[in-house]
């Protein structure tokens, strides 16, 4: 046979390859259409069938289609039957091609055509299943505009043929070596995606609306509560300031040690029951720099304020506990046994005893009580004048002023007494210098009686007392308008200057000392500390005589008549339209 001849049958026998594989091609498209017309209405809703029932009539439209299909011999390396499981994972839905994508240009890209293809979704991009020679695989065209579907792998269809030829050798050498692709779900992007954006857009929105009301919601209820907190706080600190019981008339004695801190203080105090609160009494003190705190023992009330309590604090309290006070009676320098009685009657309070004014006159008149008082202050009493020397009062000058405590236990007769002790109290240091004088203490407290009333200020006092002193020691009488006021009744009163310049010195009364030699029969006043140490220690000079201007109590000495009666009438007498002046 000539080459030509080889040539021409070669070329025929392609021929007819070309012709047997077209009419396989075209049985398996007219079979596909028959096949795929029947699939298709079972895919037109999702929402009729689950996916478990759409992959069950897949499978099944895959069966038939290869039941009908012509068979074509395996090769020897394929005849072992693969597993129901790898057959299963094998298979998936064909997509048919485009009719300009089937025309192969050689026998062999046609059996590559029908070898087995990997599935390749449009969707998925990647690398193709080899091939045989640089045969390169059509690509499967969109089945159907379906939201959700599944690719199955194709079957490929056996076609009966009485020869092999080289290419279909080397596909079926390597088809087996591709693996198969699994089954993916593929999910096409509907127009949910930008309706899930809208709505992560409101939800963001909305997110962001519901932050800032919680963040002013919150806000709201935290300044509320930083409000109701400072109120209620401003509140419990008044309250805690307040008095524990107002209308307590209890006194608690309480002892504050040496060197307490203002804590400790009001740690003290609170066990005491007299404040509410140690911790706000220690606040407020150092609130107000109350520093000067001071040891002692105090009686204090329930009925006191945290203030009340702070300033009595301040005064300092006692070396040693005492009785509780249920007032004070406070008997000022220069004052008259008459003058104590009516301050006494204007004490408040129940008391174990009445006080009334008339019961201390009552009282200082009481020779038992008076004698009994002598036996108690011998040093003190023992120049206590008689009734008969014409005094008002016996006990008249000896009853120290000062400030004393009424206790629940005072009364009348206590009273008295501790106002003879006090003035006891002051006289002791200079017993024995008023003795030194050549005087008894009721003529040293007769004297000072007159310099409290004739001086203010300790200097005149001293020369004051000098001027007594001079006019006893050479027999002149004292010429006092203070002895002459008290023995009218008014020693203490207010009285013009006209009143005290026309003042009668004539007048019958022991206490005349314009026409009575000597001292009064005794004091007309109780003294001050002040007028008794400058009686005791007298400023001595040659002045005789003294007058007092009545506009600023400037005093004006002389030692002879004469310059007395200028001072008299340039101080005094020139000036009688002034007002009133107290004695």
């Amino acid at each position: 046979m000539s080459e030509k001849s080889r040539e021409e049958e070669k070329l025929s026998f392609k021929e007819q390859i070309l012709r047997d594989l077209e009419r396989v091609k075209k049985h398996e498209e007219d079979q596909e259409e028959v096949d795929l017309a029947s699939i298709k209405p079972q895919f037109s809703s999702k929402n009729d069938q689950s996916i478990e029932e759409l992959m069950e009539d897949s499978l099944s439209a895959v069966e038939e289609i290869m039941r009908k299909a012509p068979t074509v011999p395996t090769h020897p390396s394929q005849d072992v039957p693969a597993s129901p499981s790898d057959e299963i994972k094998r298979e998936t839905l064909t997509v048919p091609s485009h009719p300009s994508q089937d025309v192969p240009s050689s026998p062999a890209e046609e059996a590559v055509r029908q070898a087995p293809l990997a599935p390749s979704h449009p969707s998925q991009e990647g690398p193709s299943t080899p091939s045989a020679e640089g045969v390169s695989r059509p690509t499967p065209g969109p089945v159907s505009p379906r939201k959700v579907e599944k690719e199955f792998n194709e079957i490929p269809t056996r076609v009966a043929v009485s020869y092999k030829t080289e290419a279909q050798r080397e596909v079926k050498r390597e088809v087996p070596t591709s693996k198969p692709v699994e089954e993916k779900k593929v999910v096409e992007e509907m127009p949910a995606t930008p309706r899930r954006s809208r709505r992560e857009t409101v939800k963001s929105t909305k997110k962001k609306k519901s932050g800032f009301k919680t963040f002013f919601i919150s806000l709201f209820i935290f300044l509320g509560l930083i409000s109701a907190g400072a109120y209620f706080g401003y509140q419990y600190v008044q309250s805690s300031l307040q008095p524990v019981d107002a209308s307590s008339k209890q006194y608690v004695t309480v002892q504050i040690p040496e060197g307490a801190n203002v804590q400790e203080i009001g740690k003290t105090l609170e066990d005491a029951g007299l404040i509410k609160h140690a911790l706000v009494f220690s606040l407020y003190a150092k609130y107000k720099n109350y520093a000067d705190l001071k040891s002692g023992y105090y009686n204090l009330q329930k009925s006191m304020s945290t203030e009340d309590i702070i300033h009595e604090l301040q005064k300092g309290g006692t070396a040693e506990a005492q009785e509780p006070a249920l007032a004070t009676l406070t008997i000022p320098e220069g004052y008259t046994i008459d003058q104590m009685a009516q301050a006494v009657g204007q004490l408040q309070g129940d008391f174990k005893e009445p006080l009334t004014a008339d019961a201390f006159l009552a009282k200082v008149q009481d020779d038992s009580f008076i004698s009994q008082e002598v036996a108690k202050y011998p040093s003190l009493l023992e120049s206590l004048p008689t009734k008969e020397s014409g005094v008002r009062y016996r006990l008249e000058g000896f009853l120290f002023p000062a400030t004393y405590s009424i206790k629940d236990s005072t009364t009348i007769e206590s009273l008295i007494d501790e106002m003879l002790a006090a003035m006891d109290k002051t006289l002791a240091p200079h017993y024995s210098t008023i003795k030194s004088k050549n005087l008894t203490v009721n003529e040293l407290l007769t004297i000072a009686s007159l310099v409290e009333k004739e001086g203010a200020k300790t200097d005149d006092r001293k020369l004051i007392a000098g001027v007594f002193y001079n006019r006893l020691n050479l027999g002149m009488p004292l010429q006092s308008n203070i002895a002459i006021l008290y023995a009218q009744g008014k020693l203490g009163q207010k009285i013009s200057l006209a009143d005290d310049a026309g003042i009668d010195t004539s007048i019958n009364s022991p206490y005349n000392v314009y026409t009575n030699l000597g001292l009064m029969p005794g004091p007309v006043d109780s003294p001050s500390l002040d007028a008794i140490e400058s009686s005791i220690n007298q400023t001595k000079s040659e002045n005789l005589y003294f007058v007092a201007d009545v506009t600023d109590g400037k005093v004006y000495y002389a030692s002879n008549k004469e310059e007395h009666d200028r001072n008299v009438a340039e101080h005094v007498n020139s000036k009688l339209t002034q007002n009133s002046s107290s004695n």
